[in-house]
């Protein structure tokens, strides 16, 4: 008798997370631009661990207790009060190598903390430049998965829907999935995954619009790109390692 395959959904927002069994699942954090592709970087590059915190005061207080770098966002743009932004190229290897990171950001940082109040069985995080690494651990966990997107603000969003189409195409066969999300997500990533960048400019998605009014284009091409930063990064014990 075949044994049952593990069940994969796609939740495409953190106002819907309550509608899953986050206990009995590994869930996905995917915040592509850009949380967790910057987490992935800095990971690749060396740093010692990355703390994800859910505001700037609990940043800053953990800043001033432990040796380490502050950082993150609010509405794309660097807090006040905090050492550095959330710009994959503000940690590069001569910079982050055996730094720890204390980072805080408007989506990303708050979703992991919702799944881990819900008790996920693990939490690892994904983007297109640790893609790779993501669908190798999953392939191999047979667990249930809920591939989780930070969205905007609670609304849906097009590149963290497009993250979850990617690793569905490549380990989907592994999962039982009968869940309409995965099909959108399916769906928009067969029609972008040939330039992931000029889909979204097409589609006028809302986070390429308010980056690149920042001017910070090249930030998204590079969290649109797959393999850059190929690492694990596995939540454990209040930090993301890389494994």
């Amino acid at each position: 008798m075949q044994t049952p395959k593990p069940e994969l959904h796609t939740c495409l927002s953190p106002a819907l997370l309550n509608l899953y069994e986050v206990d009995k699942s590994i869930v996905v954090i995917i915040d592509v631009l850009r949380a967790t592709s910057t987490i992935a970087t800095a990971l690749h590059n060396g740093a010692k661990s990355v703390i994800p915190v859910d505001s700037v005061a609990e940043c800053i207080r953990i800043g001033k207790q432990i040796e380490s770098i502050t950082a993150g966002e609010r509405d794309g743009k660097k807090a006040e009060g905090l050492d550095y932004g959330n710009s994959p190229f503000e940690y590069p290897e001569e910079f982050i190598t055996g730094k720890t990171l204390v980072l805080t950001t408007t989506n990303g940082t708050r979703l992991l903390h919702m799944a881990l109040e819900k008790n996920a069985k693990a939490i690892i995080t994904g983007s297109f430049p640790n893609l790779s690494a993501v669908c190798d651990y999953l392939a191999a966990q047979n667990q249930n998965v809920i591939l989780g997107c930070a969205a905007w603000k609670n609304r849906v969003n097009i590149e963290d829907t497009l993250f979850a189409g990617a690793v569905i195409e490549r380990i989907g066969k592994k999962f039982s999935i009968n869940c309409d999300s995965s099909q959108f997500a399916t769906t928009l990533y067969a029609e972008a995954k040939t330039s992931l960048y000029d889909f979204m400019k097409l589609k006028n998605a809302s986070h390429y619009q308010r980056l690149s009014g920042f001017g910070l284009e090249k930030d998204i091409r590079y969290c649109l790109t797959e393999d850059i930063a190929n690492t694990l990064v596995l939540y454990e014990g209040g930090k993301l390692l890389a494994k």
